[in-house]
């Protein structure tokens, strides 16, 4: 796992220098009195047109961007460690003569809900990964993992089937709390960084053909990229917004979590008699005669049936079939469920054990920085 956009603020215990070249004045309209000055957001421009956006408002200090995209080409194998990630943010802070962030070393909980901490704090955390489903399998394994559901999320295939996203009514629309999607990592550097590149540098540069030959690379395994996106509200009721105050590892655990989504979906491509059978071999039906009943509600399912949920008959029988990855609840769709299976079955099998081409250009994590006065 690594890290994709980071969002943080901190507030300092003294005024901050204006940064860019536009300043914002609040005065009042009777006496002229200056009664504030900030400055608005503004990006911090890297290498390869890379930005990082860095807001500067009297003591407080907001940095949001792709970390692990600051002065890189590409991405496509990010920075593993939060304190990595966090090199590079103050890497940029110092050449604008900024402070750096800092770890926190005590929360004091407010009345009002609100909080006072004397380090950084997270407002958003993408979490990412790669994995490999074999070359030309991108579409097919994304058509079919989006049958399947995340906690509540539903799964949701964008149009060019190359996306798939989980949200709470199954649209593009985004929940509070996290936003999880796969999407095809060949298609999406086609359709959106090697034009910026190829535009920037030109077709014969060497930035073009990196980027050329890392997209062919993407799609010859097959590279799909699993993403989540923790918003700040999750932060905040999970206690993972203040940096140094918790176990690296329970982000690990939620991005773990999330990649086991579509574990089950093998049993989608399964005929009635398969079925019955899964419910069997997983010891959630006890007698055939059970699972052949259950099984019954699938095949129904399957020809448009639609069940009323309210009842007790079908809420122990889609409980049961849940467990395999099949919900009778939502409509059945032949373009979604029952087209791709994942493992003991020769069609697509997930690859987490992917290194980097010979080729590729890692992150370069920043050494000692130097400190920059108050």
């Amino acid at each position: 796992m690594f890290y994709d956009w980071i969002k943080a603020s901190q507030d300092y215990s003294f005024d901050l220098r204006k940064v860019g070249n536009i300043l914002l004045r609040r005065v009042d309209a009777e006496s002229n009195e200056v009664l504030s000055e900030s400055a608005p957001p503004f990006h911090a421009e890297g290498s390869y047109c890379t930005t990082f956006k860095i807001n500067v408002c009297g003591r407080r200090l907001t940095v949001d961007g792709n970390s692990s995209r600051i002065n890189r080409l590409d991405n496509v194998f990010g920075i593993e460690r939060l304190d990595d990630n966090m090199k590079v943010i103050n890497a940029v802070l110092a050449d604008w003569d900024l402070p750096p962030l800092t770890k926190c070393t005590k929360v004091e909980h407010l009345q009002n809900g609100g909080s006072l901490t004397d380090g950084a704090v997270f407002h958003r955390l993408d979490l990412t990964d790669n994995f490999s489903v074999g070359k030309g399998n991108e579409r097919a394994f994304l058509r079919g993992i989006s049958s399947q559901r995340f906690r509540n999320s539903i799964g949701y295939l964008y149009p060019d089937g190359n996306t798939t996203v989980w949200t709470p009514k199954g649209g593009e629309k985004a929940g509070r709390l996290v936003y999880p999607g796969n999407y095809n990592k060949a298609a999406e550097l086609e359709a959106h960084l090697l034009p910026k590149v190829k535009k920037t540098y030109g077709e014969d540069s060497d930035e073009y053909t990196y980027v050329r030959d890392l997209r062919d690379w993407c799609a010859s395994v097959g590279m799909v990229r699993s993403e989540i996106k923790l918003r700040s509200e999750f932060l905040k009721r999970e206690r993972l917004c203040h940096w140094g105050l918790f176990d690296e590892d329970r982000l690990r655990h939620i991005h773990r979590d999330f990649l086991t989504v579509g574990d089950r979906m093998k049993v989608t491509a399964m005929d009635i008699t398969s079925i019955s059978e899964q419910l069997l071999a997983e010891n959630i039906c006890d007698s055939m005669q059970a699972a052949g009943r259950t099984a019954g509600y699938a095949y129904e399912w399957m020809n448009g049936k639609k069940f009323d949920l309210t009842k007790s008959a079908v809420k122990v029988h889609r409980a049961r079939l849940r467990q395999i990855g099949i919900d009778i609840k939502l409509p059945f769709d032949s373009s979604r469920h029952g087209v791709v299976f994942l493992r003991n079955v020769r069609e697509v099998e997930r690859n987490f054990e992917l290194g980097m081409p010979s080729f590729y250009r890692p992150a370069s994590i920043p050494g000692r920085l130097r400190l920059v006065a108050a």
